[in-house]
């Protein structure tokens, strides 16, 4: 007979075992994000893909903070993050260490994500944008490819979270 799984049937890892497990090389930033729920939801995605890294940048509001961890759940103690003030220096660090940096946008230069090749030998950061503004402007030119999920209904976006999720989901199969 089918039944739902109890917590200790699902054999999840522990912090400890989480921290010592080979991540999928990509790097989640949050610019200027609003929200906790939406923060908290990221580290608790980027936690279920094995995410390597969250960089908080701007006004993203950084752990511990009780309406962070309502949604994350205590991700923000197994992944790793840090708070990046300004963005380009994010960027120009994580491009210095080899990644391509990936807008998650819809600009005049994006294309669909399903049209989009994930190379398994690269190494990728996801910019994830304020929930009204989108990615800053000034972190625009620095970017190198942008991508955009489809969408067929008459909404124009996603939440943050929710886009986030899909397009971690999307690289996580790919390069895990």
């Amino acid at each position: 007979m089918v039944h739902k799984l109890k917590l200790e049937e699902l054999n999840r890892i522990d912090v400890e075992t989480f921290k010592k497990t080979e991540k999928v090389p990509l790097v989640i930033i949050l610019d200027n994000i609003r929200s906790m729920h939406n923060v908290g939801a990221t580290f608790r995605t980027a936690d279920a893909f094995l995410i390597e890294k969250i960089i908080l940048c701007g006004i993203t509001p950084v752990p511990p903070h009780r309406e962070i961890h309502k949604a994350a759940l205590g991700a923000t103690e197994s992944v790793d993050w840090v708070h990046e003030s300004d963005i380009n220096t994010a960027i120009s660090d994580l491009k210095s260490q080899g990644y391509e940096i990936v807008g998650v946008e819809q600009t005049t230069n994006s294309q669909l994500i399903t049209d989009f090749t994930i190379d398994k030998e690269k190494k990728y950061a996801l910019i994830l944008g304020n929930e009204v503004e989108g990615i800053s402007d000034e972190a625009l030119p620095n970017i190198d490819v942008f991508l955009e999920i489809p969408q067929l209904g008459t909404k124009h976006s996603l939440n943050v979270s929710v886009c986030g999720g899909i397009v971690m989901w999307e690289f996580a199969k790919a390069l895990k």
